[in-house]
């Protein structure tokens, strides 16, 4: 499979190349690639993925051979432009010190040791990413899926300030319904419905992000609405619209694991309603929190098997006049990241693709 194209966003990543806590390589998912380089010098764009991919058969699996767990991602290390990945193939692990320079336990004689670094403004801007984190940024922001039970409770602008029928930026709106103690909103309208590809239930919207609003004021006794200004203002906003309370700020650091349990889950949708999708392209699955999915869980791909009828079998039926149909396996075709995760339906990124990916296709856990 082909690697992606990366792009250069300055984030904060997981940068797991400390390598001193390596696991063996002897996991059929984390074999090292036969034609491994030596070394990689990191270059500016670089992502952990692409790194990864250098040395190993599945680049999504560099936590396991560099003994890592999930906790381990609240105390991130960097990676940065210039520095060098070694394969040390004797030990059979990957370090950013040269191999037979040390022990790893210090900076001594040519000796990188990383530590784990507090999060603040700007530290680890200049590092590297683990995944294309600008493809998915709208993804992380914005309310694109919406479920119905949150669908039913949203706060709803009831009014517009004189009357007007489509409103921007810095003009008064009235909204009526619980804010549960909010202030920051998105603005939204139910777009197109999901429906799970296997059951036809219906499990979400892909909503329509329209801007932002602020609360102005409560509603005092005696007054039904709330009064809010527009903030900002992506797509018209009229009432109607519904509101959704802003999400926290998510942290980009990205830990690919498989997931807990048995995952298999189909696509439901594809964003900008395409009907075939390529790397790194956005789609959505019917699984979410409720089946064991949370972000970072990585899935394997694969085109869904036709059922096709087999011209040499006898035929079936009273009068023997019917087909036998056969169904065909379904084919590996990619590897999909989940980045954001809602109850009963997630997002993700696929990573690597050697077919186009459609409504339908299969992603189970990788094998």
């Amino acid at each position: 499979m082909k690697n992606f194209s990366t792009v250069g966003v300055r984030v904060a990543v997981v940068a797991l190349f400390a390598g001193l806590l390596a696991a063996p390589t002897q996991a059929a998912t984390c074999e090292f690639r036969p034609n491994a380089p030596d070394q990689h010098v990191v270059v500016k764009g670089d992502t952990l993925w692409d790194i990864s991919g250098k040395f190993l058969q599945h680049p999504w699996c560099w936590p396991q051979v560099w003994g890592l767990n999930k906790a381990e991602i609240r105390n991130p290390h960097w990676i940065y432009p210039g520095q060098i990945v070694y394969f040390d193939r004797k030990n059979g692990r990957l370090s950013l010190s040269r191999p037979g320079s040390g022990d790893g336990s210090g900076s001594a004689n040519g000796v990188l040791r990383l530590s784990p670094q507090i999060r603040t403004e700007g530290l680890g801007k200049d590092a590297i990413q683990a995944i294309p984190a600008g493809v998915i940024e709208p993804f992380l922001s914005q309310p694109l899926i919406v479920e119905e039970d949150e669908l039913k409770g949203s706060p709803r602008i009831a009014a517009a300030q004189d009357g007007h029928v489509y409103l921007g930026q810095d003009d008064k709106i009235y909204v009526r319904g619980d804010l549960k103690g909010g202030s920051s909103f998105q603005v939204f309208r139910p777009g197109t419905p999901l429906k799970d590809p296997e059951s036809g239930k219906l499990l979400a919207y892909e909503a329509v992000y329209l801007g932002t609003a602020k609360l102005f004021a409560e509603a005092k006794p005696g007054v039904d609405v709330h009064t809010f200004m527009v903030a900002s203002s992506k797509q018209e906003i009229g009432v109607g619209d519904l509101l959704i309370p802003a999400p926290p700020t998510v942290m980009r650091n990205y830990m690919p694991h498989p997931p807990d349990q048995m995952v298999d889950a189909r696509i439901l949708g594809i964003y900008s309603g395409v009907t075939h999708a390529g790397q790194n392209q956005v789609v959505s699955i019917n699984r979410g929190k409720l089946d064991g999915i949370d972000v970072g869980t990585v899935l394997q791909l694969y085109t869904l098997g036709r059922t096709v009828a087999d011209p040499g079998a006898p035929k079936s039926g009273i009068l023997g006049t019917g087909k036998t149909m056969i169904k065909l396996p379904d084919e590996q075709s990619g590897t999909l990241f989940i980045f954001r995760v809602f109850n009963r339906v997630s997002y993700g990124l696929i990573m690597q693709v050697t077919e186009p990916v459609k409504i339908g296709d299969v992603a189970r856990s990788p094998e």
